[in-house]
């Protein structure tokens, strides 16, 4: 059994969403304890009980230490078979979150993967459901993954609500060489809030700030779709990405009470601009959630904008877990992650 200090580093619910993906891929079973022992409430919160639970009928696991709270988990995993799961994670637990635990196992099944996810669609400190559909899928697609994720309903913080159904096939991943950023193509971008805030036309707020920053930068005039949607509570925020012939790179900026819209789109622009002036070719978001898959191809490169905590606590995951060795090297502003297998 592998022993996976959840303290480590960052010390946060990553390396449990990573531990219990490459226990069901490899079939080794892990233990991990000190669960987020870094963060102001330790332990397996909703979305991590969730996740794991998914995971565990995904490969039908033995799981052990399964409540809200524990700080240390068990997970013996079995074969991955596949089939539908339906999740809810409750309130505005993170879907985002759940997916990532989720994506790394379903395309090694027997049988295609159908999810049906309950929670928080757009919600603090994880990845949104657009930023899963625009920008981590289409990079996932360069090395052969194959999945269709559709948002149902949007969720925000704190009544969540929001449902997706994702599709995953069984597959085989390929490396990836991703070096060369590429010219600027399109920018495109999603600003979306609650109908309660049409009136005071936040969706339109928010994109034209946006646009006038990504106007000043690339000349390219951004294809903004402006959203109103039926949630249970207020929210709002943007998802904006750039294409280039090479690449596509992302950011995320979300509303709440007391902030302008003006500053959230412009926070998504800022954001963007800033990941991509550094030269590298994915986001520092995409930077640690594709590190497993990297692995799992045996062999690939990618620049980064930095290397940040969660990209160092998923490396040393990863290698854990599988034969292979990453090395991080200064390139100009941005860094290389080389991944090769031992």
């Amino acid at each position: 059994m592998i022993d996976i200090d959840g303290s480590y580093l960052e010390g946060g619910g990553q390396i449990l969403r990573t531990s219990v993906a490459l226990s069901c891929v490899t079939g080794k079973p892990v233990r991990v304890f000190s669960i987020r022992a870094n963060r102001p409430q330790p332990g397996l919160k909703a979305q991590h009980l969730q996740s794991i639970k998914a995971a565990a009928k995904l490969c039908n696991a033995k799981v052990s230490g399964l409540f809200l709270g524990s700080e240390k988990i068990e997970f013996v995993p079995g074969e991955i078979q596949g089939g539908s799961l339906s999740i809810n994670v409750g309130t505005a637990g993170s879907i985002g979150l759940v997916l990532q635990t989720l994506m790394i196992p379903a395309i090694h099944a027997k049988k295609p993967v159908e999810l049906h996810i309950t929670g928080g669609t757009d919600v603090s400190w994880s990845p949104s459901v657009g930023f899963i559909q625009h920008v981590k899928l289409p990079l996932l697609e360069k090395m052969g993954y194959s999945g269709r994720l559709a948002l149902e309903k949007r969720g925000y913080y704190p009544k969540g609500g929001g449902r997706i159904a994702m599709v995953i096939e069984p597959g085989r991943l390929r490396e990836i060489n991703l070096t060369e950023q590429g010219k600027p193509e399109c920018v495109h971008g999603i600003s979306h809030a609650s109908q309660n805030l049409k009136k005071a036309s936040v969706a339109e707020r928010q994109a034209k700030a946006a646009r006038d920053i990504v106007f000043k930068r690339f000349e390219l005039s951004p294809d903004i779709e402006k959203q109103y949607c039926d949630t249970l509570c207020a929210g709002s925020g943007m998802d904006l990405w750039i294409k280039t012939s090479n690449t596509v790179m992302g950011s995320t900026s979300l509303g709440k009470p007391g902030k302008r819209a003006e500053l959230v789109g412009r926070e998504a622009a800022e954001f963007l601009v800033k990941q991509f002036d550094s030269g590298a070719c994915v986001d520092e978001h995409i930077g640690d959630q594709i590190i497993p898959y990297m692995a799992l191809a045996g062999k690939s490169c990618i620049t980064v904008p930095e290397i940040t905590g969660h990209i160092k606590t998923n490396i040393w995951v990863t290698e854990r877990f599988l034969p292979v060795k990453f090395e991080i090297e200064k390139i100009r502003a941005c860094y290389a992650i080389r991944c090769r297998s031992l």
